[in-house]
């Protein structure tokens, strides 16, 4: 796909090669009873829907799962060649700041946030999808508001717990002319939640849940483009309804390429 002014021939017909990082959790669970307590532990993957759906349109999808980033992130500029669009997915920005090598043994390492950002300005296209450990997240761990990251994103965070909690369901509704959103419905399947942001002035506002901004592009940063979707692509805030939703994967589809240098 296209990097910045200078078009990649070999790429050009080709779909665009996403990293997707994130969408993975390790749950360990108390049980009490009675005076007895055991634990259990599972590791689950959140993201399945969503591989699919760039997957069934022929997208070139590597997936990193939370705890891989350390050893399957690039971790040099260069690294990031191998592809055209970063999607980050529920996970904070410690897990691309913190690689074991700094946190447990002080050795210096490059910020894998920073190198993302700088596959943007280099012609690169990011993604950040919402979630508990996303934008700012719960409690504000996220902390991607702290990152160098920040400024190549559309959308600037909040300094606090950004959750906006919809239990009752709120419909997306779509507030703005693109290409990305050309064709899809108007209203889409209700959420049960989103992160709070604001979009930058030189964004594009595409789509509005509940007052908040849904999903929002911009190409402001550099010669990339990048793109903030604030809710989720899985339980919870993604219901069943809005995975089934036959505009799901075109959605996710034409963004993807957008983020690509593609003309829709």
């Amino acid at each position: 796909m296209p990097r910045g002014n200078a078009p990649c021939l070999e790429r050009r017909f080709a779909m665009p090669r996403v990293l997707v990082v994130g969408e993975s959790w390790f749950t360990y669970t108390v049980h009490q009873k009675g005076f007895d307590a055991f634990h259990s532990s599972e590791y689950t993957e959140g993201g399945g829907a969503f591989l699919e759906a760039l997957r069934s349109r022929g997208h070139e999808v590597t997936y990193v799962p939370s705890h891989e980033i350390p050893t399957r992130v690039p971790a040099t500029a260069d690294g990031f060649d191998a592809y055209d669009v970063v999607v980050i997915s529920d996970v904070g920005a410690n897990s691309f700041q913190l690689p074991p090598e700094t946190f447990n043994h002080s050795v210096p390492s490059l910020d894998r946030s920073e190198l993302v950002r700088g596959f943007v300005e280099r012609g690169g296209g990011v993604l950040m999808i919402g979630g508990y450990l996303t934008f700012s997240g719960i409690d504000a761990r996220a902390r991607w508001g702290r990152s160098p990251l920040a400024a190549a994103l559309p959308v600037t965070m909040l300094d606090r717990d950004d959750r906006v909690e919809l239990p009752a369901g709120a419909v997306p509704e779509v507030v703005g002319e693109h290409a990305v959103v050309q064709g899809l419905d108007r209203s889409w399947p209700a959420l049960l939640g989103l992160n709070e942001v604001t979009a930058r002035p030189e964004a594009t506002l595409l789509a509005e849940c509940a007052g908040h901004p849904l999903l929002v592009v911009g190409s402001g940063h550099g010669t990339g483009r990048s793109a903030a979707f604030t809710s989720d692509v899985a339980p919870h805030w993604a219901p069943p309804p809005f995975l089934d939703w036959k505009g799901y994967p075109e959605l996710w589809d034409r963004l993807v390429r957008w983020l690509a240098g593609a003309e829709l």
